[in-house]
Formats: C-alpha cells, structure tokens, sequence
C-alpha cells in the first residue's frame, strides 16, 4: 500500500532564544527566511526546500506569553507536521482513530514582499497529546502557498535540499511504529532488529530503540530522561556534504560534530537537538 500522505515541516522548539537560534541556522548554511509574528502569539523562522521545510518556533521575549504551551513543551524537536488539502476531513478521520485533539483552527502572520504586505494563511488540527508524547503532531493546510514556498528562500549555501527523515526514539518501536502507520494510513516495514520505518509520499519516519540510537549517533544524542520517546532526529538530503563541512569549518564556535564519508551529524546543544545531513542517494 503506498502511502499517499506527505510530510509538511519539522518543528524546534527554542523558546524565548530565538535570536540566537536563527543566527545559528544561518551560520549552519540555511537560508533563514524573515522573523514571523502569528496571530497566535507564537514567532518563527523557516527554512524551506522544494516541498517541505524546517520551523524554528518560539515567543517574543517581552510582552504577554500567548503559547503558554511553548513554555510547557520542552526545548527541542518537538513538532511533526504533515500536510492535508482538507484540515476538517482530516479532523474526522483523527476521530474515527481516536486520535483527535482539539478543533480545527485558522491562523495567519503577515508577509512582507516587494514592499506589499499580505497575510500567510493557516488551518491546523491536532493529534491529542497523550498518543504521541514526543511531541506535538498535527496536520497543516497552506490557505497561501505562495506566501510559504518563494523561489528566493528554496536554495541554501550548506546545499540542503530538503528533510528526508525523522528519528523516532522509543522503547515500544513496534507499538509507536503501528500508531503512526495508522495515523497516515502507511505501513511498517521492518529495516532490522529494532529499526522500522513508515514511508511517507516523499520522506521517511524511523524508530529506533534508544540503545540504537546511541550506536548510530554515540555521544550526541538526544537523552529520553522519563519521557517514553523523542524525536531522536532530522535527516537532511544534500547533493555535497562538503557544504554542509565547510559552514562547520566557517564558525567561530561550531557545534560538536561527527564528520563522516557518508553523514555529518550536529549536535545542536542549546536546543537538545540532532541533525543529519546525508549525500543524494543515502
């Protein structure tokens, strides 16, 4: 069964940080859109490939906290967002899964381009919480794509091109691995002893133990603490990992690292976070 359902973007949590944390993707080779304001209170930048893209969310540092869940969530890899052309079928769908969180809802935050100002349209709904306490999981309808997807911000001097992959990291992989299979009506297959994957349209899920975690990323990873799964990673496709070196090599305080033939894995320390990059036909 092929799995018709695609992957949206990838969301880092960083809090009031967001400063820092956007000079930080810019030093790291992603071209960083400009700052968002959502009407929901909450700021972002994005970092945007031909299809799907990579979220920095977070709240201003002064003035009235409106995402008081930002505040509660922890830092880190915690929000999966897949797409649909339709958030009230997909909300109908969550409840015959018994998966359904809250209400579908509508939000905007202003673009400015060529000197006009237009609005960015949004309607989300929601995975309940408790199905997947890895993080928020939910699904993104683009009233205004081309507000989102400009052919100004799709290239990037680390040469990403877009996210191929998300880790999941649990003690119950084959029991998370069916959850999420059902939830995009994919499937599971079995990569090897502890490792499976759900194929999306155009990306990958994964789910490892964190014993296998640990081998495959050693001391960068990611620590489960008392919570029962994370998002171990995200995966980025790149035609040159040389690039991806190069911005490491250019920083004045690069993040630890692992450069390897075949991936560089980034620790991202501040933001409990580990991103992979991988050559074109990994």
């Amino acid at each position: 069964m092929e799995c018709k359902t695609r992957l949206d973007h990838v969301v880092i949590n960083v809090r009031r940080d967001m400063d820092a944390a956007e000079d930080l993707c810019k030093a790291l080779g992603f071209t960083v859109t400009p700052r968002g304001y959502h009407t929901l209170g909450s700021i972002n930048h994005l970092m945007m490939f031909d299809t799907n893209y990579f979220e920095l969310i977070g709240i201003p540092k002064v003035g009235e906290i409106k995402r008081a869940d930002l505040i509660a969530a922890p830092v880190g890899i915690n929000g999966l967002v897949f797409k649909t052309d339709n958030v009230d079928d997909t909300h109908a769908h969550l409840v015959t899964l018994e998966m359904a969180g809250e209400e579908p809802r509508a939000f905007s935050r202003p673009v400015e381009l060529d000197g006009e100002t237009k609005d960015a349209k949004f309607r989300t709904v929601t995975v309940r919480p408790d199905v997947f306490p890895e993080g928020r999981i939910y699904f993104c309808e683009h009233g205004t794509p081309e507000l989102v997807w400009r052919p100004e911000w799709l290239s990037h001097p680390n040469g990403t091109l877009e996210i191929a992959e998300v880790m999941v990291v649990t003690e119950d992989v084959p029991g998370v691995a069916s959850d999420y299979a059902r939830l995009i009506e994919g499937e599971v297959n079995v990569l090897r002893e502890g490792v499976r994957v759900v194929d999306l349209a155009d990306a990958r899920l994964s789910f490892r133990t964190p014993r296998g975690y640990r081998e495959q990323y050693g001391d960068l990873v990611s620590e489960l603490g008392d919570r029962k799964s994370i998002f171990g990673a995200v995966i980025f496709r790149t035609p040159s990992l040389a690039l991806v070196a190069s911005a490491l090599e250019g920083m004045d305080n690069p993040p630890p690292a692992t450069i390897g033939a075949e991936s560089i894995i980034i620790r991202l320390p501040d933001y409990d976070s580990v991103l992979e990059f991988v050559g074109p036909e990994a």
